[in-house]
């Protein structure tokens, strides 16, 4: 087992790792910015280094910053958490250069499950369902023309090296695509520096369902049943629960199966996620597959009882899955997380950083909050507007939506916008309630009325 871990991220992330660390008896070196020199997760790990100031490209996506702090702190590995490094290959190649142990798949996988023109093919390959689409990148728009006259309108064009929505356009028609194909390009340029793109079938009301997997480093795959994270903003989940109202159990064997099959496929390492659509008749599609812990695990954690930071970090340090597909006993456990942004929910969900004035977190039984921030905490405008994460679990969903509003109703911070209200509304939406939504939900809710 490891002796010194580095976490080369911030905020409840890096918390959360830390807490998991500690429990296991592994020391801890945090990363910060100048931004986030007081942060919890830099006074409550063993050492912190200050790695930059506060842009990103200057302090956590800074390869040798990070590699001179774990270098000068004599850790024998890295965790990631989300975003920042934590699907980067180079990074996983460059720590293994030196010696350290990165919580997380080979530089192979990462690359291979990244691009998703790629992932997609490797997917069909392992005998995953997948949407009828282009075969890896498209190399035109006149080929794009072709690819969506063969599947039909509505197609979406999507960035093969994209996420969070950038890059991404549904098309309507031929004039659409002839409209929307360079300005999708272009933007996926900007953000990611590749400009690929491909082309897929639009599944016009899906629910966006998740499953959870664990891979171990002899070829063993693991997985913990679904999420549904259907409730989304301009792609970007608010809202994740499980088990999903919609998924059946026969629904999930087979999800469960396909997403075992494929992790195996690629001899995926570590904690990820295999990410599918399910249209209304019930068939599933391989939409892509996150390499990393997901911001939404803590619902798998709440059903299950299992921690799956440790589970990645054993499984880092050479140590066995189970194999087991892990199914919810749906007279036990239900688990339901919204993510506590600093946004404002009456002003087009704007980001409102600023110092927080007074914080107070719920609690009672069932109720979970992973956060890094406190009364006094400034949450600066240098990175995502997160504040935190509230899970609630009880025995049956409809507790799960009353504890959740209870929980809401506690939950005190002052001085700055958050998506609290937002969030209010919505458990007390009556189709939300009866588990009635899609992807496409939040454009027809108006929780301003």
């Amino acid at each position: 087992m490891f002796k010194k871990i580095l976490i080369a991220n911030r905020g409840e992330i890096a918390l959360r790792i830390i807490r998991t660390c500690h429990e296991m008896g592994i020391r801890t070196v945090a990363v910060y910015s100048t931004a986030d020199r007081d942060s919890l997760h830099v006074r409550f790990a063993d050492e912190a280094v200050c790695i930059g100031p506060p842009p990103s490209r200057e302090s956590y996506l800074n390869i040798p910053n990070i590699i001179s702090a774990a270098e000068i702190t004599g850790v024998d590995a890295i965790h990631p958490g989300y975003g920042f490094l934590s699907e980067n290959a180079d990074f996983s190649r460059i720590c293994s250069e030196y010696k350290l142990k990165f919580i997380g798949p080979s530089p192979e996988v990462i690359e291979a499950m990244g691009d998703k023109a790629t992932a997609k093919e490797t997917m069909r390959r392992a005998g995953v369902p997948v949407v009828p689409g282009s075969d890896g990148v498209v190399a035109s728009l006149a080929q794009a023309r072709q690819i969506a006259s063969d599947i039909g309108f509505p197609v979406i064009i999507k960035a093969t090296a994209g996420g969070g929505g950038k890059g991404m356009r549904i098309i309507q028609s031929a004039a659409d695509l002839d409209r929307l194909w360079d300005m999708a390009r272009n933007e996926a340029m900007a953000a990611f520096g590749n400009d690929g793109m491909y082309i897929e079938k639009y599944i016009q009301r899906p629910r966006h369902i998740e499953i959870q997997v664990v891979g171990d480093q002899y070829g063993t795959v693991s997985h913990l049943s679904e999420r549904d994270c259907s409730i989304q903003r301009r792609h970007q989940k608010l809202v994740e629960e499980s088990p999903s109202p919609v998924v059946n159990q026969e629904l999930r064997e087979k999800m469960g199966e396909a997403a075992v099959q494929g992790a195996q496929s690629v001899n995926y390492e570590g904690a990820g996620t295999i990410e599918f659509l399910v249209d209304e008749d019930g068939s599933f599609y391989f939409m892509e597959m996150n390499t990393r812990i997901q911001v939404e695990h803590p619902v798998t954690e709440e059903i299950f009882f299992f921690d799956l930071i440790k589970e990645q970090i054993k499984v880092a340090a050479g140590e066995k899955v189970s194999g087991r597909r892990y199914y919810p006993n749906l007279h036990d456990r239900f688990a339901m997380e919204v993510r506590i942004n600093a946004e404002d929910p009456y002003n087009d969900f704007r980001p409102s950083p600023g110092r927080i004035t007074a914080f107070h977190k719920p609690g009672g039984h069932g109720v979970r909050v992973d956060t890094h921030a406190y009364q006094d905490y400034v949450i600066t405008p240098y990175y995502d507007s997160m504040i935190g994460k509230l899970i609630v679990s009880a025995f049956s969903r409809e507790e799960v939506i009353q504890k959740m509003e209870r929980a809401l109703d506690e939950f005190v911070i002052e001085g700055i916008k958050t998506t609290i209200p937002f969030h209010k509304k919505l458990m007390r939406d009556d189709r939300f309630r009866r588990g009635e939504f899609t992807t496409r939900f939040l454009e027809e809710f108006d929780f301003r009325n």
